[in-house]
């Protein structure tokens, strides 16, 4: 005797009624977000290599991004947005159900407190004792981080229903 459709499980990490929890473009988007943390923390490991006195030349982490210099950032940021972009899909946990109004949202904080963070704290020179690392060796591409993520938070927006 089979089991009606009603009392059937589906199978593991499927919900029947909203489609797979982890589906590849999820996979995809988590990766390319990885990938860009990744990029942004090592060109800022050397960044500040460069700037602390015991170091004269070090070598890059990553061979060919000392020839980028700030070409890193877009490189690095520009995978996070792409990465977050990917996870405003339908077939992703962020795009359905609450996950665009999380989604919108979260991106439109993390740009606002971005840009303010920067503004109250930027006051210092890259390499400088107390500087925030991050925040000032992007300087005033910090501007373009913050509604980079803003943007990000719009496509999102797209998919609220």
């Amino acid at each position: 005797m089979s089991k009606s459709k009603a009392t059937a499980t589906a199978p593991q990490g499927i919900d029947p009624l909203k489609g797979p929890i982890f589906s590849v473009r999820f996979l995809v988007s988590l990766l390319l977000i990885a990938a860009g943390i990744a990029a942004v923390v090592l060109w800022t490991i050397y960044l500040h290599d460069t700037y602390s006195a015991t170091a004269k030349d070090p070598k890059p982490i990553i061979p060919g991004t000392k020839d980028l210099k700030n070409w890193n950032w877009v490189i690095g940021f520009g995978l996070i947005f792409v990465g977050l972009i990917l996870a405003a899909h339908r077939k992703t946990p962020l795009g359905r159900g609450r996950g665009p109004v999380v989604g919108m949202l979260g991106c439109f904080l993390i740009g606002l407190i971005w840009i303010c963070t920067f503004y109250v704290f930027a006051n210092k020179a890259p390499g400088a004792d107390g500087a925030i690392w991050l925040l000032s060796d992007l300087q005033q591409y910090n501007l373009m981080v913050g509604i980079g993520f803003m943007a990000v938070g719009f496509t999102y927006a797209t998919k609220w229903e």
